[in-house]
């Protein structure tokens, strides 16, 4: 556990977001960041001075995603709607992890109300590419060494997409393992806070102090047994990343992991489509609140699927969240006999450009599902993006796909 004083680590990564972040625009511009932080790395020296036992995230810098409220910095959602307007109490994440000794680094940028419309990040891979969203800023400030750890959001693939963009790891823990009290709404059924990290073992620290019901599994789990769901889903994989999938999979089995393939998600189409229906519909009663009166402040891609989903039926709503249910359980009975689904974690490398974010459709499913979903690095295009690997387990396995992510990245770790 690193019990180093913040004052120690926090003045090396100002240095770095002064140098570099006017180009990336990872973080939201903060006016006296340094006196801030300082303030807080004294006050957690006093709190907790040496020799004394320090709690598990002592001094930890972590990166927030601007959709998430932390007391004394004004939530703005990348937006031009009044940050008075959508402003409310810290989210009890964020008090989880400051009672555990972490530091608020800053806010990171995200696509307005972590939906379609990008901000300004860049990829710190490749300057020219997208590095997705929503959760853009915090995937950005973690791939490019200005914070070890951030917080964002995943509503569709808004952890797990950007991570692999940037080649970090990402976690979304399973739906409602932590709270998103505190957390602007996209669409509440999906909305998952998750954790975008430098190395996983600093993925399973957040989860230990932020997750409900958190237990520490066995030092030494068995490897888990991976299935390959093949069809349709898989299809809509680019060929670059099926192909780097494919040397993925000839990694995990050198490594003595089990991958078995199993037909899953025929229905693909639906599956998409039932998602927009939900999605749509709760971002539109989410914004109920403003929208009328601060329209012409949203950006244009908001705005079109709020009016979209104010379009939807009440009772094709409620079907697609019975169809969903359904759903969910038969993409479970398919895992029996295997401890978590593999797949790419996104339809390729980060697209060219930063007028979207990219596809979240490798995404989707696991996430219609609210399972728990891990992200891992694994080796690089062609075009020398980065890639990553997802896998999916079961409800309340967080915990095991945790424990399962170091031998998962060290079998990884050799890709090209």
């Amino acid at each position: 556990m690193d019990q180093h004083s913040p004052s120690d680590q926090l003045p090396e990564l100002l240095r770095r977001i002064d140098a570099t972040d006017s180009d990336l625009h990872a973080f939201v511009a903060e006016p006296d960041r340094a006196g801030r932080l300082s303030r807080t790395a004294a006050e957690l020296d006093r709190r907790w001075p040496a020799g004394t036992e320090r709690p598990p995230l002592f001094g930890l810098p972590v990166a927030v995603k601007d959709v998430i409220h932390v007391t004394g910095l004004p939530t703005r959602a990348g937006t031009r709607v009044p940050a008075d307007v959508i402003t409310g109490d810290q989210a009890p994440v964020i008090t989880s992890l400051l009672d555990a000794g972490a530091v608020v680094l800053g806010k990171t940028v995200t696509a307005e109300f972590a939906f379609l419309a990008p901000g300004e990040t860049r990829n710190p891979r490749q300057p020219e590419h997208t590095p997705g969203g929503s959760s853009s800023g915090s995937a950005a400030a973690v791939a490019a060494g200005l914070a070890p750890v951030a917080l964002g959001t995943q509503t569709v693939g808004s952890v797990i997409r950007p991570a692999a963009y940037c080649g970090v790891f990402g976690f979304k823990p399973g739906f409602g393992r932590i709270s998103t009290a505190g957390v602007i709404a996209n669409a509440p059924t999906f909305d998952t806070v998750g954790f975008l990290a430098a190395e996983p073992e600093l993925l399973r620290r957040l989860a230990a102090v932020t997750c409900s019901d958190w237990s520490e599994p066995a030092p030494e789990p068995a490897l888990p047994r991976l299935a390959v769901p093949v069809g349709g889903y898989l299809d809509q994989a680019e060929p670059a990343a099926r192909a780097a999938f494919d040397r993925q999979l000839a990694a995990l089995r050198s490594a003595g992991y089990e991958v078995r393939e199993i037909p899953c998600l025929e229905d693909i189409a639906a599956v998409n489509r039932r998602n927009l229906v939900i999605n749509l519909y709760e971002l539109a009663r989410s914004h109920e609140p403003w929208f009328d009166r601060y329209a012409e402040q949203y950006r244009p891609q908001t705005a079109a699927g709020i009016r979209e989903g104010r379009a939807i039926d009440r009772a094709d709503y409620e079907r697609a969240l019975r169809d969903r249910e359904s759903f969910a359980a038969a993409l479970l009975e398919r895992l029996s006999g295997s401890d978590a689904f593999v797949a790419p974690a996104a339809t390729g490398p980060a697209p060219h450009g930063l007028e979207t974010t990219g596809s979240p459709l490798m995404n989707l499913p696991w996430t219609q599902a609210r399972l728990p979903v891990l992200g891992v690095p694994a080796g690089r295009a062609p075009n020398g993006l980065p890639l990553g690997l997802q896998f999916a387990a079961g409800p309340g396995q967080d915990e095991l796909l945790l424990a399962w992510s170091g031998r998962l990245t060290t079998a990884l770790g050799q890709l090209p």
